[in-house]
């Protein structure tokens, strides 16, 4: 046994290239001169049987339907999917949910307020087959079928755009990373695609970790305010970007014997391009940027 991990999206929401945009990087992806991407999801298994998703992308139908070992069988309705661990209520980490309605006995884990902020869409779903609603940052944490153990940790503040700013929104935290651990083979995943700022507790997470996926959306923290379209009425924030002083890149060249791998990629970054001086920087620092569909075992 050991954990097993398939990378199903890897690009921010809206995915790369995104539908309504012109820009340079979109339009070679267009052109097949840059790899597309489908909006950021992971799954994950310990026994290559029982699978959970990490987050649920809008992209989630043909994501599943790309990776065999997500296919349904052998009997007509059963599926190898167990249920969800959302690491917070953005739209492109949620709204894959409703692919899955209809699907008995699923559990999803989330954060409380994220289970605040999702009440109608659950009650939606629940009355197409019920499912279980856990609090992932429950005490102890908790195990999943497969021989997986997790626990969730803090790692941002971002409340959701959707989310009305009065009356006041479900006190934090937003955003959360995962450690799952095998315990049989003793092999730890630290999954956090979405992390406001670099903490001790993070540290600590890679420090012990085989594995990390990490919020790699933004290249420079100037990238922020170019990736929010017009009208948006709040600042797009809540990533790490990966270069500068407060950077994730300097903080992850520190944990040389952890496989450092950076997901959630907007279509403003130019490790998007397996050619740029920027992909080549990162990669100075041993950390990758993999493609949609890669398979890794921790």
């Amino acid at each position: 046994m050991v954990v097993r991990v398939v990378l199903l999206g890897t690009a921010a929401g809206g995915g790369f290239p995104q539908w309504n945009c012109a820009c340079a990087p979109c339009t070679a992806a267009r052109d097949g001169k840059l790899p597309s991407r489908t909006q950021e999801c992971a799954a994950v298994t310990g026994n290559g049987r029982d699978w959970w998703l990490l987050n649920a992308s809008p992209d989630l139908r043909t994501q599943l339907g790309a990776t065999p070992a997500l296919w349904p069988g052998p009997g007509l309705r059963e599926t190898p999917l167990r249920g969800v661990l959302l690491t917070d209520a953005e739209t492109d980490h949620a709204c894959g949910l409703s692919g899955l309605r209809g699907a008995a006995g699923l559990k999803v884990y989330a954060a409380a307020p994220v289970r605040a902020v999702l009440a109608p869409a659950r009650t939606a779903l629940d009355r197409h087959a019920p499912w279980e609603w856990a609090d992932s940052l429950a005490d102890g944490g908790f195990v999943l079928a497969g021989g997986l153990v997790v626990t969730a940790h803090p790692v941002g503040t971002k409340i959701p755009e959707y989310v009305p700013a009065r009356p006041p929104a479900p006190a934090g935290p937003w955003a959360t990373a995962y450690r799952i651990e095998d315990l049989a083979s003793g092999g730890v995943l630290v999954y956090a695609p979405c992390v406001g700022a670099w903490s001790p507790a993070l540290d600590e997470l890679c420090a012990e970790a085989d594995c990390v996926l990490l919020d790699g959306t933004f290249f420079t923290a100037g990238e922020a305010g170019a990736a929010v379209p017009s009208g948006t009425t709040r600042a797009a924030s809540g990533h790490l970007p990966v270069t500068g002083p407060d950077g994730s890149l300097a903080e992850l060249a520190r944990h040389l014997g952890v496989r450092r791998i950076y997901t959630h990629l907007s279509h403003t970054n130019p490790l998007l391009d397996p050619a740029s001086p920027a992909r080549a920087r990162v990669a100075a620092h041993g950390v990758e940027v993999l493609t949609d569909g890669a398979e890794l075992v921790v």
